[in-house]
């Protein structure tokens, strides 16, 4: 007769006898009291309980998916027996690159009691706070103990697992990659350029799980052979790759290369684990050993749930748990009693604990002081490149930081940034002083956008600072990672440095380039993000205002931080002090001019600054006054009400008051312009009670200089003049 349940098995539904090979290897946790891992992979006891934890994430994923008739339980299924290894061996920072993997890996954390920190203890509780709000998300999110990446959109996992290989080179960083999102930009590109940076960091380890099927269809590398996805591998710089390939296990006859473990016969299951725990191991070794290692596991979607291929993916309506076809994989997978609790155990020791108690983002991670930054006050009135004025800092930064990491598409030089090369150097395996390139260097420099932001976001998010450095025009290719990471920092249940930006070469400076450059409509992008409660996006209109910008930057925790600036000389509008007043309150007056009624010009931008200055100097003589207003962080311009704030981590609750605000933006009429996005404008039109109209970038075009650019945009003094006294009737 069963013993009674643990009381973390409440709500499970299906327990099963003891399975075969129980009473000789079931007795005792193969993982030793007082110990972390298993200490012999060839033991038949760790091979039986490691096929134990396999089946129980089998069983766990499949029953919290069923009892919300929703989610994703056919591509974790193919993998357990990975995961399962991984942990018994005592490796628990997991990183995944499968969104859809998310019921597989909360159930992994349940099973070692990490999910008790978010008041998870029973199987019951696992089932009932899935896919709810403040509960476990559909997709991977910051807010889980003992997760260490959100995960939605597919191709980033890989950039956690080489942040968190290259902060910590005594840890293994192992990271699950579907097969079906194996061709998404830019996987394989990104590890090829991190290995050649960096090729004595070899401790993360990326794991394909080849199963034949992507959401719903075949994937495209399902006619590869075991010998060209080995070659594959191998031909982009992995020395050691090790494929353990379910068909070679197969005693029951399936059809096709993708077959299911779990219908294999008792001794075949067991010799499969065997397998593949040894490959884990082995893998984990080679790659804390100093060799670049893959490992691909081959078994076909949706082994040992409740059907196969790429219909195992996710659950629909009446994908109930009392559906017939459930219950019947339910069952199939049950355990006993006494196999939950050994299963329990091990999972407990593995790893000195929980993973809410020991993987590396869970705790927050020291900072070497930056002292006194080197900020000059440079005098009003005189041309200053601001990208320039702030890549000084960013030299500073470095210098304090060792581990401080610039990242950028190999365009330094080209953004008036030249001199964070010249301070940091690019990291290169070929030293020259030409290019301001050696082995050492903290510029990361991938040609991929994706590559670059994924980087420094990951680094961001594991406890370290960043700064990516981008033309606006192409920084679209790499905001889905950035954007996923600034979510999860909302999340983030402890402090970590801001991620920051710097984007430039705004549209208005590519005329020549034509419209292939000029993309200001990634601001659109921005604004909505600001909504969120932890995205700032500043638009500093000189070099003293970037420089504190970015100072402010660097003190900031669990935010995502734009620093939109021009690379061309431009006049100095304001003192250091004066800029701190307009990153604290948002906006900052830059001139006021008399009149019989007052115009407001609230500009966002630098070079955006020039038409409107000579547009306020023909209303004045017109008799009309104006008040020119550089917008700087327009999201401390916002109602409280407008955004998320108060649900954020670190939350920031500095917004202007109503007062302040009327003192800013109150006239008689007010046209807010910029060279960029107009929804970046949002909060100022929407607190303004006068007559208002906004002029704004419409598309681009070649042309010859910014001024006709600006024309073709209908962003001229004239234009503005004309939109003011029509306001103004």
């Amino acid at each position: 007769m069963n013993p009674t349940p643990a009381p973390f098995c409440d709500g499970i539904l299906h327990f099963g006898e003891n399975l075969p090979s129980f009473a000789a290897h079931g007795h005792t946790a193969a993982i030793a009291a007082g110990t972390t891992a298993l200490a012999d992979v060839s033991d038949p006891a760790a091979v039986f309980q490691t096929l134990l934890a396999a089946d129980a994430l089998r069983y766990l994923t499949l029953q919290v998916t069923a009892s919300k008739e929703s989610g994703h339980p056919g591509g974790f299924a193919s993998c357990t027996e990975v995961i399962a290894s991984l942990v018994m061996l005592g490796h628990k920072n997991l990183i995944t690159e499968v969104g859809h993997h998310a019921p597989g890996f909360y159930s992994n954390v349940f099973l070692d009691g990490s999910l008790a920190a978010m008041g998870i203890e029973t199987v019951a509780q696992l089932c009932d706070r899935f896919r709810e709000t403040h509960g476990l998300l559909g997709h991977l999110s910051g807010y889980i103990p003992g997760l260490l990446n959100p995960a939605g959109p597919l191709g980033q996992g890989q950039h956690f697992a080489m942040a968190g290989a290259w902060l910590h080179p005594d840890k293994l960083f192992p990271v699950t990659i579907g097969d079906g999102g194996l061709g998404e930009p830019y996987i394989m590109s990104s590890m090829g350029h991190f290995h050649t940076a960096y090729p004595g960091v070899t401790n993360f380890l990326p794991i394909l799980v080849w199963n034949g099927y992507s959401q719903e269809h075949h994937s495209m590398v399902s006619t590869q052979s075991n010998a060209a996805m080995t070659a594959y591998w191998q031909g982009n710089g992995f020395k050691q790759v090790i494929l353990v390939d379910a068909k070679d296990f197969d005693d029951q006859g399936q059809e096709g290369s993708f077959v299911d473990s779990t219908a294999f016969g008792w001794d075949q299951r067991l010799a499969f684990t065997q397998a593949v725990l040894a490959a884990v191991d082995q893998a984990a070794r080679s790659a804390l050993g100093g060799t670049l290692t893959a490992l691909i596991i081959k078994q076909l979607k949706g082994s040992g749930v409740h059907k196969r291929g790429a219909q195992s993916h996710n659950l629909y309506p009446g994908d109930s748990v009392d559906r017939d076809y459930i219950v019947a994989a339910l069952q199939g997978r049950a355990l006993s009693p006494e196999a939950w609790a050994l299963v329990r155990t091990n999972y407990e020791r593995a790893g000195g604990g929980p993973a809410a108690q020991t993987v590396v983002t869970e705790f927050e991670r020291p900072l070497p002081s930056l002292g006194t930054l080197p900020l000059v006050d440079f005098p009003l009135g005189e041309k200053q490149v601001a990208t320039t004025a702030m890549g000084a800092i960013v030299g500073h930064v470095g210098h304090q930081d060792p581990q401080f990491m610039v990242t950028n598409a190999d365009g330094n030089a080209a953004s008036g940034i030249n001199n964070i090369n010249q301070a940091l150097k690019i990291v290169h395996p070929t030293p020259d002083p030409i290019y301001f390139q050696e082995p050492g260097g903290q510029v990361y420099e991938p040609l991929s956008e994706d590559a670059c932001a994924g980087m420094a976001a990951a680094l961001s998010l594991f406890g370290s600072r960043t700064l990516w450095c981008s033309y606006e025009s192409f920084a679209i290719n790499g905001l889905p990672i950035w954007q996923t990471v600034c979510q999860a920092m909302a999340e983030l249940r402890r402090p970590t440095p801001a991620t920051v930006c710097l984007f430039t070469a705004g549209a208005l400076e590519q005329g020549r380039n034509g419209w292939t450059h000029q993309r200001p409509e990634v601001e659109n992008y921005f604004a909505a993000m600001m909504r969120n409660g932890n995205t700032f996006c500043l638009f500093p209109p000189d070099a003293n205002s970037i420089q504190v910008a970015y100072g402010w930057a660097l003190t900031q925790k669990n935010k995502g931080i734009t620093i939109t600036a021009s690379k061309s000389p431009l006049p100095i509008r304001l003192t250091l002090a004066q800029s701190q007043t307009a990153i604290d309150d948002g906006a900052i007056v830059l001139q006021e001019l008399p009149g019989t009624k007052t115009v407001v010009l609230p500009v966002l931008g630098d070079m955006m600054l020039l038409p409107v200055y000579e547009a306020a100097t023909q209303l004045h003589s017109e008799g009309i006054g104006s008040r020119l207003v550089s917008v700087v962080n327009p999201r401390r311009l916002y109602r409280p009400s407008d955004v998320a704030w108060d649900t954020c981590s670190e939350a920031d609750a500095g917004f202007l008051d109503d007062a302040a605000f009327t003192a800013l933006f109150g006239g008689d009429a007010l046209v807010a312009i910029t060279g960029g996005s107009g929804a970046m404008l949002e909060p100022v039109l929407l607190r303004s009670t006068a007559p208002r109209d906004l002029l704004a970038w419409k598309r681009g075009e070649t042309t010859a200089s910014a001024g006709q650019l600006m024309a073709f945009n209908g962003l001229t003094a004239t234009a503005i003049v004309d939109r003011a006294k029509a306001l103004l009737g």
